[in-house]
């Protein structure tokens, strides 16, 4: 059935390694013979094994077969297997010079010195060949026509949507969660005509973070082996990236639209619909893109407990009062800070007439512009825009091993 047979020692070391027709030839020459009504693999693995003996005719140990193997083929011996080697005759040729030399250096101490040394010397070389592996590619000596990045990405584009149609039932119950979030903010947060509904957006910004990034974990956190499997054999990582990233759009149109229908009818802010979808659709966009630098670079653990955690922390550093200028910077780095802004500037330009003064205050009190409803959401969509560019170039660089 098979043309050349391999038999391994313990460790992993050649014991034969030829054509199957002459395995027994080669064992009957060291003095082993396979008894009659044997399987001859089994009886030379029970001997590899130590659980046979060769006979004592042959004064050979299963110890000394990876060494034999070696004096066959004329290959030299290895310093450390060298005291196996004390009853066999050897040929000149099958001892190396150098093995020598390295043997007695071995046997001498080596000085604190040397040691540092080598050890330094080590990590420079695996720290290059790391880099060398991330950073260039091998050559390709199997004469394949690779595909495009276009045609590719048409291909996953393809795929992705078959798996996230498979996973109907998850995004079934992520719609349901949503569904259910907005009601139950909507109705414990009412609007607030002195703070414009900033309370009930707090909540939103919060709820809608944590739940978008908990599901976008899943495009990359579940499927790290499979890319690294097909990136090892020519993918292109930016057609599988900007794949998933497309298909995840669809979360990203609906989700607003879903949290929304619940939350709207129940809070009923003064804001229209669409502006409100509009600042969610961006602030989806951002916690997915944060979401993806998560998944890519933590484990899915981590990832999840840091996509828990920021949003609320976030929120709460941006919706401090009287915060000192440091506080101000890090309050501006929040995309929790503009997505909120966002939210309250579209609810206050609802009040005029009387309610101008008022509004001009609270504005004033939580240090937002009126005019800057643009701004947030360019600000918005740019951390969406970063985020991906981090994870995308997490998952060439760091996860290479």
């Amino acid at each position: 059935m098979f043309d050349d047979l391999i038999l391994l020692a313990k460790g992993g070391l050649t014991v034969y390694h030829g054509p199957v027709k002459k395995v027994e030839e080669y064992f009957a020459g060291l003095g082993i013979h396979v008894p009659d009504r044997v399987n001859p693999p089994d009886h030379f693995i029970d001997i590899l094994e130590g659980i046979v003996k060769p006979s004592t005719s042959s004064n050979v140990s299963y110890q000394e077969l990876p060494v034999r193997w070696m004096l066959h083929n004329g290959y030299p011996v290895p310093p450390d297997m060298m005291e196996t080697v004390g009853g066999i005759d050897m040929p000149s040729t099958s001892v190396n010079p150098s093995n020598e030399t390295n043997s007695i250096a071995a046997n001498g101490e080596q000085s604190f010195a040397g040691d540092l040394l080598q050890d330094v010397k080590c990590n420079v070389e695996l720290k290059r060949d790391n880099i060398h592996h991330n950073f260039l590619k091998s050559k390709d000596l199997s004469n394949r026509k690779t595909p495009g990045v276009s045609q590719q990405y048409r291909y996953f584009l393809g795929r992705v949507g078959k798996q996230r149609l498979r996973e109907a039932r998850i995004q079934a119950v992520d719609f349901l969660i949503l569904l259910l979030a907005g009601a139950c903010l909507g109705t414990l947060a009412k609007v607030s005509d002195e703070t414009f509904g900033a309370i009930g957006y707090t909540y939103t910004v919060i709820a809608v973070s944590l739940l978008c990034k908990i599901a976008a974990l899943r495009s990359f956190s579940l499927d790290k082996l499979h890319y690294w499997r097909e990136r090892a054999s020519g993918m292109s990582s930016l057609a599988y990236f900007l794949a998933k990233d497309t298909i995840d759009h669809f979360n990203t149109l609906v989700k607003p639209l879903v949290y929304l229908s619940m939350f709207y009818f129940f809070n009923n802010p003064r804001s229209s619909f669409t502006d409100n979808y509009i600042v969610l659709f961006c602030l989806v966009y951002c916690v997915t893109g944060i979401a993806y630098a998560f998944a890519i670079f933590l484990e899915p653990s981590p990832a999840q407990l840091w996509s828990v955690l920021l949003p609320v922390v976030l929120t709460l550093i941006a919706t401090q009062q009287n915060k000192s200028p440091s506080m101000k910077r890090l309050s501006d780095l929040c995309y929790s800070k503009w997505a909120l802004e966002a939210f309250v500037i579209a609810n206050a330009e609802r009040y005029s007439g009387v309610w101008l003064i008022t509004r001009c205050g609270s504005l004033l009190k939580s240090e937002y512009d009126v005019h800057d409803w643009n701004l947030c959401l360019v600000i918005l969509i740019l951390y969406g825009i970063v985020s991906r560019a981090i994870a995308f170039c997490c998952m060439i660089t760091f996860q290479k091993k």
